[in-house]
C-alpha cells in the first residue's frame, strides 16, 4: 500500500527569510489526519535564505537529523557542541533530556537548502548528544547508502552512518537514468519516501517526481528505477 502526496500537495509557509514546506504537524500547521508516520514526526523541507535561521530554542526527548541539500548549515547548542554542514554530509542531534541549540545559514550571499527530519527515540531519558559525518558523492551512486541508523550492524562499519536512538535507518541514494535499486522491508515494517530531485518509477506502477512522498505499509520490496537522474532518501521504520 502507497500513499502518495505530491509535491504541491505539502503544507507551504514563507517568511521573509524562510521558505518551507511542512510535511507533518508542525508549529501552527496542524491537520490531525497527519501528525506522524510510526515514530517519524517532522519532515521539513527548508530553504533559509542569506544571514538567516532560527535562534536558540530547546527540544527534548527527539532525535533530529539534518541533510543540507545546498549551502551551508551553522550549528551551535547549550552542549558546547558548534559545526557546519554543507551536502554530503549528514548531521545528528539527539535532544534527550533537554538541548538549546541555534542553527543559522553560514553564508551571507548564498541560501542553504536542507532537510530536517525528527523521529522519536526508543528510549526516554538520554544525555544529549551531538555528531555529524561526511559521505563521499559516489558512495551512494546506484545504492541506497545508509547515512542514519539505529541498527548496531551498520553502525560498526567503518566511516558509517550516525547513529540514532531508534530502530529506523536513512538510506540516501543517487541514480542515473534507467539505473533501478531495491529495498528488502521486514515483516510489519513501513518506509517513507521522499525524491530529492529528478523522476522515479516505484515498484514499476507509481511515479513519483522532485517533492513527492510515498508513505508505504504492507509491501515486501521497493524497486526504484530512475526516469531521469535521481535523488531520493528511504526511511525503513517500525
Amino acid at each position: 500500500m502507497m500513499a502518495v502526496t505530491k509535491s504541491n500537495q505539502r503544507y507551504h509557509f514563507q517568511t521573509d527569510w524562510l521558505s518551507t514546506y511542512w510535511h507533518f504537524s508542525f508549529d501552527h500547521y496542524y491537520d490531525p489526519a497527519n501528525v506522524s508516520f510510526g515514530p517519524l514526526r517532522v519532515f521539513n523541507d527548508d530553504i533559509v535564505q542569506p544571514g538567516g535561521g532560527f535562534p536558540m530554542h530547546s527540544h527534548r526527548e527527539m532525535e533530529i537529523v539534518t541533510i543540507p541539500l545546498s549551502g551551508r548549515l551553522e550549528h551551535r547548542d547549550s552542549e558546547g557542541n558548534h559545526g557546519v554542514i554543507a551536502p554530503n554530509e549528514v548531521q545528528r542531534m539527539s535532544a534527550g533530556t533537554g538541548i538549546s541549540h541555534s542553527e543559522f545559514n553560514a553564508s551571507q550571499q548564498e541560501p542553504v537548502h536542507l532537510l530536517q527530519i525528527w523521529v522519536l527515540p526508543q528510549v526516554r531519558g538520554l544525555k544529549p548528544s551531538w555528531e555529524q559525518r561526511s559521505f563521499a558523492p559516489e558512495a551512494r551512486r546506484g545504492v541506497l547508502l545508509p547515512v542514519a541508523t539505529g541498527e548496531e550492524k551498520l553502525l560498526k562499519v567503518k566511516n558509517g552512518p550516525v547513529r540514532i536512538h531508534q530502530d529506523a535507518t536513512f538510506y540516501l541514494s543517487s541514480l542515473p537514468t534507467g539505473e533501478k535499486v531495491q529495498h528488502e522491508l521486514s515483516a510489519g515494517r513501513r518506509a517513507y519516501v521522499f525524491v530529492v530531485d529528478g523522476q522515479l518509477a516505484l515498484n514499476g506502477k507509481q511515479r513519483l517526481q522532485k517533492g513527492d512522498v510515498a508513505k508505504v505499509t504492507d509491501e515486501e520490496r521497493l524497486a526504484f528505477e530512475a526516469q531521469k537522474p535521481s535523488e531520493l532518501l528511504l526511511i525503513d521504520l517500525p
